[in-house]
């Protein structure tokens, strides 16, 4: 039953919906919606079993706080991020089973998934213009600790609170509309492709009633050790 909750996917989008950025219309709720291309390797393809990573994502955000809702399997996965003291909590529910569980992300947590991330400088707008989730946007040229070069595209038109990817571009000053990264190996192209400002509702970081609180660890025994 819990093998096809794969723990590679969950660490992967844990990782990865840390990255909204900051940057000129203000908006303080609401909902991301992104897409998602990965370049996998056969290797990468077989060690998540056949499960294929989404190709879309939902972000709401309320001011500091984002939840991220998907469907893995049999399971519903919820991800409530805290970006504000960096902390977070994924809830996994699985109806057929009638198990549900809940995993606390301390501040070391997302530390060390973030550790293996590169540090990133040296933004340069380049002046080419292009238009990607409804917002115009510029492409940069930055650089990583090791001296590599790359690209993203990134807009002024719209303010968020803090819900992202400073951690990722400190000193960028504008917020990501298209970017590539890579985490745990897996290499991701992101793509903003649409903003909605409204009411979400409140987030909360507690643990629901009913929900067992676990560690990952605890997650990758019940899949028979794999991840």
């Amino acid at each position: 039953m819990f093998k096809s909750i794969k723990t590679s996917v969950v660490a992967l989008i844990l990782v990865g919906s840390a990255v909204i950025a900051h940057a000129q219309k203000k908006m303080t709720e609401g909902t991301l919606t992104y897409g998602l291309v990965y370049k996998l390797t056969e290797e990468q393809k077989s060690a998540m079993g056949g499960q294929e990573p989404p190709a879309e994502l939902k972000v709401k955000f309320n001011n500091g706080l984002t939840k991220i809702e998907m469907e893995q399997g049999p399971a519903l996965i919820g991800i409530v991020s805290d970006n504000n003291d960096k902390t977070g909590l994924l809830l996994i529910d699985v109806p057929i089973a009638q198990k549900q569980f809940a995993v606390k992300q301390s501040k070391e947590d997302i530390e060390k998934a973030m550790g293996g991330l590169p540090k990133f400088s040296d933004f340069k707008a380049t002046g080419e213009k292009q238009t990607v989730g409804g917002f115009n946007a510029e492409k940069y040229t930055y650089k990583d600790d090791k001296g590599a070069s790359h690209e993203l595209l990134a807009t002024k038109d719209v303010e968020l609170p803090n819900v992202g990817a400073q951690n990722y571009f400190p000193g960028l000053a504008a917020f990501p509309v298209k970017y590539t990264l890579v985490q745990r190996g897996i290499e991701t192209t992101t793509t903003l492709k649409s903003i909605a400002e409204g009411k979400v509702g409140p987030i909360s970081k507690e643990v629901p009633t009913g929900y067992e609180v676990v560690t990952m660890e605890d997650l990758a025994k019940m899949q028979g050790g794999g991840e």
